[in-house]
C-alpha cells in the first residue's frame, strides 16, 4: 500500500545547480533498490529535455514538481525513429517516462512528449509521453502532452486526479485498471471536417471487468463539432480476449464528441466491446442507438475500489 510516512530520502532536479541532482534520471538512479520507505524527488523548475525509466526495483516513489506548467519532463522519440544499434523503437519503447514501479506518485508535474510528426516522413506517429505499467499508481495536478499515444497505461492500477491529458489519435490507452477523477480531457485539432481522433483505445482483458472509470471529467476541443471519437477498441495483436471496458461517467463532453459516439478498430466492432456511459452531459451528450448507456444499478457497481481492484487511493494508508 502507500507508504504515507515521512520520505526516508529526499533529492531535490535542479537545472540551475541549486539542486543535488541536474537531471531527474541521475536522482532516481541514486535511490536505493527494494526499498519500501517512501523517497520523494523534488524537481524544480525547468524544461528537462531526457527519458526517465524508474524500475520495478524501485517502489514508493514520488515525483513533485514546483509547478506543473513550468516542471516539463520531455522528449521526442517517436515509433518510427530508428535505434542506435538497429531496430526502430515501436509504440512502447518511445515513450519520456517508463513507470514500471508499484506505489508510484507524481504531483505538480508535465509530462510530455514533443514529437512533432509534420516535421518527420514516418508512418510510425506514436509518441508515448507516459507508459505505465505498475499497481497504485497516483498521478494529481499533472499534465500529460502529445498527439498520438500520449497516454500508455499498459497494466496494474493506476489513478489519476484533477489532471490535464492531451493528444488525439488513441491518446488514452492500454490494458490497466484506470480512473480518471475531475480531469479535464483535450483533444487536439487535426484540422479534419470529419475526423479528428479517438479519446480511447482500451485493450482490456475479458477476465478484468473493469478497465477505464472516467468520471466527473471534462472532454474538451478547438476541433469541429462531431469529429472526435469517445474511443475504439484495441486488440494487440489481434489478441481476441482483449475486450475493451469504458465508462464515462458523469462527465461534460463538448460539441466536438461524433454522435455515434464510438467506432471500430482493425476489424473489432465496437459494438462487441464494454463501451458505456452514464449520465454524461453538454452538448457531446447526445441520443444515438449506438451509445449505450448503463443503468443506475450497473452504475453502482463502478466505483474507485472496485475499478481498481480493492484499492482505493482516497484512503489515507
Amino acid at each position: 500500500m502507500i507508504n504515507r510516512e515521512k520520505a526516508a530520502v529526499r533529492l531535490t532536479v535542479s537545472k540551475d545547480r541549486d539542486g543535488e541532482f541536474k537531471t531527474v534520471q541521475e536522482a532516481v538512479d541514486a535511490l536505493p533498490e527494494y526499498s519500501l520507505e517512501k523517497k520523494e524527488i523534488l524537481i524544480k523548475k525547468g524544461i528537462y529535455k531526457e527519458v526517465v525509466r524508474i524500475p520495478a526495483t524501485k517502489p514508493f516513489v514520488k515525483l513533485i514538481g514546483e509547478n506543473k506548467n513550468d516542471t516539463v519532463i520531455t522528449y521526442d522519440n517517436y515509433a518510427g525513429k530508428e535505434k542506435e544499434g538497429g531496430g526502430r523503437y515501436g509504440t512502447s519503447g518511445s515513450a519520456s517516462v517508463f513507470i514500471y514501479a508499484d506505489d508510484f506518485e507524481a504531483e505538480n508535474l508535465t509530462f510530455e512528449n514533443s514529437f512533432d510528426r509534420t516535421k518527420v516522413d514516418t508512418t510510425g506517429t506514436q509518441a508515448v509521453a507516459v507508459y505505465a505499467k505498475g499497481n497504485r499508481m497516483i498521478f494529481k495536478h499533472s499534465r500529460f502532452i502529445g498527439r498520438q499515444d500520449t497516454l500508455f497505461v499498459n497494466d496494474g492500477a493506476q489513478y489519476f486526479d484533477q489532471c490535464y491529458i492531451e493528444g488525439d489519435v488513441d491518446f488514452i490507452f492500454g490494458g490497466a485498471r484506470a480512473v480518471f477523477e475531475n480531469c479535464r480531457i483535450h483533444s487536439a485539432d487535426r484540422g479534419s471536417a470529419t475526423n479528428n481522433g479517438y479519446v480511447t483505445a482500451a485493450s482490456t482483458q475479458i477476465t478484468k471487468p473493469f478497465g477505464f472509470f472516467i468520471t466527473n471529467c471534462r472532454l474538451t476541443s478547438d476541433a469541429a463539432d462531431g469529429t472526435v471519437y469517445l474511443g475504439r477498441p484495441w486488440h494487440p495483436g489481434g489478441d481476441p480476449d482483449a475486450i475493451a471496458s469504458v465508462l464515462y461517467h458523469n462527465c461534460s463532453l463538448g460539441a466536438h464528441i461524433q454522435p455515434e459516439g464510438w467506432t471500430d478498430m482493425s476489424g473489432f466492432s465496437a459494438a462487441d466491446a464494454r463501451l458505456y456511459e452514464y449520465r454524461n452531459t453538454g452538448p457531446g451528450a447526445v441520443f444515438h442507438e449506438a451509445r449505450r448507456q448503463i443503468s443506475d444499478q450497473e452504475a453502482e457497481n463502478w466505483t474507485i475500489e472496485n475499478v481498481l481492484d480493492g484499492w482505493n487511493p482516497k484512503i489515507e494508508q
